[in-house]
């Protein structure tokens, strides 16, 4: 790893546990509760454990990681600020998240044929996408959860995993036909589950992959005219996107019940100013679901805008390292893989933040790394594990090269 990386990462991180330690140390003053000590200690320490112990195992972009620790302790920390029970909860699933990280990292590393299991990849996930039409519940016009033990699951986000996996083995292999059907499939289940945001993100991230894998601009326009179709089709069957849609164009319309929740978010991002209200101010509990979709309004309010700016930057930050990373891997492959995850995670962060800001209509997914939610989280810190183990092999690679380069020196 290249000097000018470590030196950004290392003292990014140390300001990252030294903010999230100061944070959590101010909660537990205003109140003396006890978990917020615990907090002000645990945080810094797993991210500590992911960028100091961490690359002692495998080379890992300490940039990168940085980053995502920085937006997974932002969710941890509004969580607890406004609901320390889902607090809790996501940190379990914080640190969950990040023994699936390094899992994805080995996998990444460690296996050379993906062939059989992106084969057996493709039934398993069409099952879980249909569960939901099965035994899954209804929550907000889509159908796209159920529930195991009490424990609610959403499969898409499992799913968008062997998606990348799947669409990168037979992109880079030129094969059209395996990862189309595939494709078609999961976008026909997510249409029969109505979730119209999550089918977006997907029908989005392949046809952009498909674009960096091919350079076809025809096909590519093409497909961007199915998409447009598709999206007016789903706007005319389903009711709650007609809704969603009105009240995009106006939600003060209907402010007292469908409009509620969005003008409640543009307050409060408007009563934060610039400089926000402070940590544990205003009052972020009037938006609803503010633990999920509008949890970028809270930050807003109480953070202000110049620092949701920041956040914003955060997220450009880790897509431009991730497309470094993708344009710098030795196979093609690996180098779909990683701009996949970019692609995913850039898309679904452009589309629950415009929602948020009523740039677009509201999708219904969540803010990568910081909205609440064991699925999502897992799943995010997943893809970021898929990234650092395409940008381990290439530091692995740039090593080899430069000991073959010294062993030529010695040669001569």
């Amino acid at each position: 790893m290249s000097k000018r990386k470590r030196d950004w990462g290392r003292p990014l991180a140390r300001a990252v546990k030294a903010f999230y330690f100061s944070a959590f140390l101010l909660l537990f003053l205003r109140d003396f509760q006890w978990q917020g000590l615990a907090l002000a200690f645990a945080v810094p320490l797993m991210v500590s454990l992911t960028t100091d112990l961490l690359p002692r195992l495998f080379p890992c972009d300490k940039l990168l990681m940085s980053l995502t620790n920085f937006l997974c302790a932002l969710g941890v920390l509004v969580l607890y600020d406004t609901n320390p029970e889902y607090a809790y909860q996501q940190v379990i699933n914080y640190g969950i998240g990040l023994i699936a990280m390094v899992v994805c990292i080995y996998l990444v590393r460690r296996v050379r044929q993906w062939g059989v299991l992106v084969w057996l990849m493709v039934p398993v996930s069409l099952v879980l996408l249909a569960l939901p039409l099965v035994i899954g519940r209804e929550t907000n016009g889509a159908r796209n959860w159920f529930y195991v033990g009490g424990v609610s699951v959403q499969p898409s986000e499992i799913v968008k995993l062997s998606l990348l996996l799947v669409l990168s083995h037979y992109m880079s292999r030129r094969k059209m036909i395996p990862w189309l059907m595939f494709a078609v499939g999961c976008l026909g289940l997510l249409m029969l589950q109505k979730d119209l945001g999550t089918a977006l993100m997907y029908y989005g991230t392949a046809l952009m992959l498909y674009f960096a894998a091919s350079g076809n601009l025809p096909l590519t326009v093409i497909g961007l005219g199915g998409g447009v179709g598709a999206a007016f089709a789903g706007y005319k069957m389903f009711a709650h996107v007609k809704r969603r849609v009105a009240i995009w164009q106006n939600p003060f319309a209907d402010y007292d019940n469908a409009g509620y929740q969005i003008v409640q978010s543009l307050m409060a991002i408007a009563s934060g100013g610039l400089f926000g209200l402070g940590l544990g101010l205003g009052s972020p509990k009037t938006i609803p679901v503010y633990h999920t979709d509008f949890i970028f309004a809270v930050i807003c309010e109480q953070f202000g805008l110049i620092f949701g700016l920041c956040v914003l930057l955060m997220y450009v930050a880790l897509i431009w390292r991730g497309a470094t990373i993708a344009m710098s891997a030795r196979s093609g492959f690996h180098g779909l893989l990683s701009m996949g995850c970019t692609l995913m995670l850039g898309l679904q962060t452009f589309l629950i933040i415009g929602g948020v800001i009523k740039l677009i209509p509201l999708t219904g997914v969540t803010m990568p790394f910081v909205s609440y939610g064991g699925t999502s989280l897992v799943s995010a810190l997943c893809l970021m594990g898929l990234m650092q183990g395409v940008a381990s092999l290439n530091e692995d690679h740039l090593q080899q090269d430069a000991e073959l380069a010294q062993g030529w020196e010695v040669d001569e």
